[in-house]
């Protein structure tokens, strides 16, 4: 039998007395607000017209690019226009990585092109040699040191459709962790079937590391299509490839975190922190990642200004997530002194499929409160789901530094269909669906925002545990 949230807060209360003492509390007034909100937010454009205009006016944002710069003043002018008290921006640096061109060959008795993106973090390069299949990153870890000298590592795995995505950790530990393994074999260069659960001929790029100590090698993905079908072409014999790349490091570039604040009415130093990326990679217009969250975002701190939150409400469009949480770990850096004030936080950066899940890292600490924000978010469709969630993306370094945190789990379903190809552009977006985003994240931050008592925010040392 299923506890319910309220049960189980009753249990843990009276098995917990000293938590009882000190519950934060949401009273009548914050819930009604809250209800009405959600009502209207699912009838209100803010969001949608955000995203439209970010994906239209700015485009694909790659990291140290040109559109990177024009992302920032959008950022600022659109904070400004949305009518928050305060915006400014913070630097991130990081080093710069532009792609050029990329092209790939099947060479010989069955010459034909193949589609292919290269990696963030590539080398650049050409390569002709003979494929080598693996069937998964397994596989190639077990091949023996050296046999794959002069060839070209080719990683066939094809990732799974799930609701949370959590197929990823396969699908993206093969692009983060094989053009390494590939190197320690003696391969020259990599090639993996693309992180995604479409079936198209749209590659879906995204970040690669190389291990220290190592000489980098050429690294790319093929479309799924294209990957099916070298799959086929290495079943019939020996297959030779010429993969050619032209991409690579150019100096360090600074970006900005872009933060906008709805100014608290009665405690303004205490923060309550939203927010997603303002960067994407380069192939579509980064709707679902990052558009999305932040179109969702923004509306919510707009949104809630007339109602006058109790706390400060922060807006963070952080720079340069795609290429290692640069703006989010920046962000930490700065503000590690400041973590008690935060409140709890909540990003948007998982598409913009119908929220279905809620979780928190105050899950056993403020059970009562919690309790409180599901029964408002349950109309969305939305279940507490605890133990399901995790920080998203750029708030994980603050959070590993003690600041709160809430998950608005998104369907990921199609996500991956999408995510960091030429197909993630606008249309993808159904407005029905952001809008219950949206207004899932205005009932979660108001009611962080008028809450009396906190979610357990407390600074300890950077890299700790949830």
């Amino acid at each position: 039998m299923r506890i319910t949230l309220l049960a189980a807060t009753l249990a843990l209360l009276v098995a917990n007395p000293l938590q009882a003492a000190q519950p934060t509390r949401i009273d009548a007034k914050a819930l009604t607000q809250a209800a009405n909100l959600r009502d209207a937010v699912l009838k209100d454009a803010t969001a949608w017209q955000v995203t439209e205009s970010l994906t239209t006016e700015v485009g694909p944002r790659l990291a140290g690019s040109e559109a990177d710069a024009r992302a920032v003043e959008w950022a600022k002018a659109k904070f400004k226009a949305l009518g928050y008290d305060r915006v400014w921006t913070e630097p991130v640096t990081f080093p710069k990585w532009v792609r050029r061109g990329e092209a790939a060959q099947v060479l010989g008795a069955h010459a034909q092109p193949l589609r292919v993106a290269a990696l963030g973090g590539s080398a650049g390069g050409t390569v002709e040699a003979e494929v080598v299949r693996f069937a998964d990153l397994a596989a190639l870890e077990a091949a023996p040191d050296g046999s794959l000298a002069g060839k070209i590592a080719f990683v066939d795995y094809q990732m799974q459709r799930r609701q949370d995505g959590g197929d990823y950790r396969n699908g993206g530990g093969i692009r983060g962790r094989g053009p390494s393994l590939a190197i320690r074999k003696g391969a020259a260069g990599f090639l993996m079937r693309s992180a995604g659960t479409d079936t198209s001929r749209a590659p879906h790029t995204g970040n690669t590391r190389y291990e220290a100590g190592l000489a980098p090698i050429p690294a790319a993905a093929l479309s799924t299509v294209d990957a099916a079908q070298l799959a086929r072409l290495v079943a019939l014999g020996p297959t030779r490839v010429r993969l050619a790349l032209d991409c690579g490091w150019d100096g360090e570039y600074t970006s900005q975190n872009v933060i906008g604040e709805i100014t608290g009415s009665k405690r303004p130093q205490e923060v309550v922190l939203i927010g997603g990326h303002l960067d994407s990679w380069d192939y579509g217009t980064g709707a679902i990642d990052d558009a999305a969250g932040i179109g969702i975002t923004m509306a919510v701190g707009a949104l809630l200004k007339p109602l006058k939150p109790a706390r400060t409400i922060r807006v963070v469009a952080f720079a340069n997530e795609e290429q290692g949480l640069w703006g989010g770990r920046a962000y930490a850096d700065r503000h590690a002194a400041d973590v008690a004030n935060h409140v709890i936080a909540a990003e948007s950066d998982f598409g913009a499929g119908r929220i279905y899940g809620f979780d928190s890292s105050a899950r056993d600490l403020q059970p009562a409160a919690l309790a409180q924000i599901q029964q408002v978010l349950a109309p969305l469709g939305i279940e507490w789901m605890p133990g399901k969630g995790d920080p998203e993306s750029d708030i994980g370094p603050m959070t590993q530094r003690g600041m709160a945190w809430a998950w608005l789990g998104h369907d990921g379903t199609g996500y991956f269909d999408l995510h960091h190809n030429a197909e993630d552009t606008l249309d993808k977006i159904d407005p029905k669906d952001l809008a219950q985003n949206t207004a899932a994240y205005a009932v979660f931050t108001w009611l962080a925002a008028q809450a009396e008592g906190g979610f357990g925010s407390a600074p300890k040392a950077a890299g700790g545990g949830d």
